[in-house]
């Protein structure tokens, strides 16, 4: 069985900084995968904010120059590095991956690649909360 154990959410003031861990289980991830962080608060919409896979990242404007996705093979663990956090970044985090070795949306479907339901696989969320 597939699974991603999330780690590293906690409560922050504004400013500070934060790093999400996402440890895959069951599967390595693969180049040819892609994977990303989605976040999500009471009464609104899931929404991404990081993806990475087929040779690029993608970022939501919301966190552009503040929040970095990377990818540690040898660990198997994936990374949201989140600088300069606002109150406006308050949120449920959860990693996503999709395992379909398929780049063929994320690279040219802009609206598909930040669909969450194109992603199969979920970690189970963490909580982040800026304080301002």
């Amino acid at each position: 069985v597939q699974a991603q154990v999330q780690s590293g959410g906690g409560s922050v003031q504004a400013g500070g900084s934060l790093r999400l861990s996402c440890a895959a289980s069951g599967y390595r991830y693969s180049s040819s995968y892609v994977m990303g962080w989605f976040r999500q608060v009471p009464g609104k919409e899931r929404e991404g904010v990081a993806l990475t896979g087929c040779g690029t990242t993608f970022y939501a404007d919301s966190v552009k120059g503040r929040f970095t996705i990377s990818l540690d093979s040898a660990k198997n663990t994936l990374y949201l590095q989140m600088n300069s956090l606002k109150p406006e970044d308050t949120a449920m985090y959860s990693c996503a991956a999709d395992l379909r070795s398929t780049c063929r949306f994320y690279t040219y479907d802009t609206f598909s690649r930040w669909t969450p339901s194109k992603y199969a696989y979920w970690g189970q969320g963490t909580q982040v909360t800026v304080s301002s």
